[in-house]
Protein backbone atom coordinates (compact mmCIF):
# COMPACT_ATOMS: atom_id res chain seq x y z
CA UNK A 1 0.00 0.00 0.00
CA UNK A 2 1.40 3.76 -0.87
CA UNK A 3 1.36 6.39 1.45
CA UNK A 4 0.31 9.78 0.83
CA UNK A 5 2.79 12.29 0.54
CA UNK A 6 2.37 14.88 3.44
CA UNK A 7 0.98 18.34 2.18
CA UNK A 8 1.93 21.64 3.50
CA UNK A 9 -0.66 23.17 1.69
CA UNK A 10 -3.26 26.00 3.75
CA UNK A 11 -5.68 25.76 0.89
CA UNK A 12 -5.46 24.53 -2.23
CA UNK A 13 -8.42 26.59 -3.45
CA UNK A 14 -5.90 29.24 -2.44
CA UNK A 15 -3.24 28.58 -4.90
CA UNK A 16 -2.53 30.60 -7.80
CA UNK A 17 0.02 30.41 -10.88
CA UNK A 18 2.99 33.04 -11.01
CA UNK A 19 1.29 34.45 -13.68
CA UNK A 20 -1.88 34.85 -12.20
CA UNK A 21 0.34 36.39 -8.95
CA UNK A 22 1.61 38.58 -11.35
CA UNK A 23 -1.01 40.32 -13.10
CA UNK A 24 -2.65 40.62 -9.43
CA UNK A 25 0.46 42.26 -8.45
CA UNK A 26 0.92 44.72 -11.17
CA UNK A 27 4.55 43.12 -11.26
CA UNK A 28 6.37 40.99 -13.75
CA UNK A 29 7.09 36.96 -13.55
CA UNK A 30 10.54 37.58 -12.76
CA UNK A 31 9.81 39.84 -9.73
CA UNK A 32 7.49 36.84 -7.96
CA UNK A 33 9.79 34.37 -8.35
CA UNK A 34 12.60 36.96 -6.98
CA UNK A 35 10.24 37.38 -3.53
CA UNK A 36 9.80 33.26 -3.59
CA UNK A 37 13.82 33.52 -3.77
CA UNK A 38 13.86 35.77 -1.36
CA UNK A 39 11.57 33.98 1.40
CA UNK A 40 9.06 36.97 0.85
CA UNK A 41 6.56 34.90 -0.39
CA UNK A 42 5.28 30.99 0.27
CA UNK A 43 5.19 29.01 -2.88
CA UNK A 44 4.39 25.50 -2.85
CA UNK A 45 5.32 22.94 -6.20
CA UNK A 46 2.46 21.09 -7.26
CA UNK A 47 1.98 19.34 -10.87
CA UNK A 48 5.01 20.34 -12.09
CA UNK A 49 4.29 24.51 -11.49
CA UNK A 50 5.14 26.56 -8.76
CA UNK A 51 1.97 27.92 -7.06
CA UNK A 52 1.57 30.74 -4.53
CA UNK A 53 -0.91 31.69 -1.85
CA UNK A 54 -3.53 34.37 -3.50
CA UNK A 55 -3.92 35.47 0.04
CA UNK A 56 -0.41 35.69 0.33
CA UNK A 57 0.38 37.55 -2.68
CA UNK A 58 -2.56 39.87 -2.10
CA UNK A 59 -1.52 40.74 2.07
CA UNK A 60 2.09 41.77 0.58
CA UNK A 61 3.74 44.43 1.46
CA UNK A 62 6.56 45.80 0.10
CA UNK A 63 9.94 46.64 2.55
CA UNK A 64 10.45 50.73 3.12
CA UNK A 65 13.84 51.74 1.59
CA UNK A 66 16.98 52.33 3.94
CA UNK A 67 18.19 50.87 6.29
CA UNK A 68 16.73 47.72 8.39
CA UNK A 69 15.12 48.15 11.88
CA UNK A 70 17.07 45.68 14.51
Amino acid sequence: MKKKPKSNVKDIGDLITVTEAARLRGVSRAAMYELVQRGRLKSEKMFGRVLLYRSDVEAFEKEKPGPKAA
